[in-house]
């Protein structure tokens, strides 16, 4: 089933570090982090374990065990923590590599997820002919989605995840990326920034909205060249992995399915968000997630 991840952690956490006003509660101390570290690696579980140990975790209970982390190149506390070697970091289970997404003469920050995830498959040649996972390294999905990405028989997968069952608030999720599908349930566009016609284009009979929160199944070799090619959004001036999805489906009909879910998926875009993930992690994780099985 090929049991491949890539977790995209080479942003450099703009919105994460932008100040902003938050509950008196949330610790100062993870605020501090939110200014320093890496979004993935705010210590918002219990005894300050980082966000994407969680992750991590929910991908080896769903079967992955080969994991590409992306990281900046002035990365210093992902690679502290899962091991400082590029290749083959045996971490509870799952063998962690690193590719380093460096950030081009004349910009001051990385080119955009497509480009990260480039840089990870231009580092695993040995995934040619293969499938993988890829996904956002601030979102915790759940062990049931990252499995059924693992064992979908398509091609290409991303799920397509029900509007009003995120549970955010709604000026947030009007923000989010819908998702427009032929009758037997296969991509033919990711909208991003929908306006209200959009919203109502894609919604189907029963009234559902299907947005994506970038997790997708993908093969090397039918999306490497949809990387490559893809343009440079005119807004935010990086290549986006969602564009690059979006324009092989649109070039390569029916290569891409849209596997539906209606779940929570904690978020930890900025700083708003980490007291929230903090009493999520609380309430839904024991102190050390990796007990759960072996």
């Amino acid at each position: 089933m090929n049991p491949h991840l890539v977790i995209l952690a080479g942003g450099v956490s703009s919105r994460m570090r932008k100040i902003a006003a938050v509950p008196d509660a949330v610790d100062a101390g993870l605020l501090i982090e939110a200014g320093q570290k890496s979004k993935c690696m705010i210590g918002v579980g219990p005894g300050g374990r980082p966000f994407l140990d969680y992750l991590l975790c929910n991908a080896r209970e769903a079967g992955y065990t080969d994991v590409v982390i992306v990281v900046g190149e002035t990365d210093g506390g992902i690679r502290a923590r899962y091991g400082s070697a590029l290749h083959d970091n045996e971490f509870h289970g799952v063998r962690i590599s690193y590719a380093v997404q460096h950030v081009p003469g004349g910009r001051t920050k990385p080119l955009g997820t497509a480009d990260a995830l480039l840089c990870a498959l231009r580092v695993r040649t040995d995934w040619q002919g293969k499938q993988f996972t890829v996904c956002n390294s601030d979102n915790l999905y759940s062990q049931g989605v990252l499995r059924q990405l693992l064992e979908s028989p398509h091609t290409g997968a991303l799920i397509d995840y029900d509007r009003d069952a995120l549970g955010f608030e709604q000026s947030r999720i009007e923000q989010f990326a819908v998702l427009e599908k032929d009758r037997d349930g296969y991509l033919t566009a990711i909208i991003e920034k929908p306006s209200p016609g959009d919203v109502l284009r894609v919604r189907d009979a029963s009234g559902r909205v299907g947005v994506s929160m970038n997790v997708f199944r993908l093969s090397y070799d039918a999306v490497l060249g949809f990387l490559e090619d893809v343009p440079v959004d005119p807004v935010r001036q990086e290549k986006e992995l969602p564009a690059a999805v979006a324009l092989m489906a649109g070039r390569i009909p029916r290569s891409v399915f849209a596997i539906p879910a209606s779940e929570y998926v904690p978020d930890l875009t900025g700083r708003g968000d980490i007291g929230i993930v903090r009493e999520y992690m609380r309430v839904h994780y024991p102190a050390n997630p990796f007990k759960q099985s072996g």
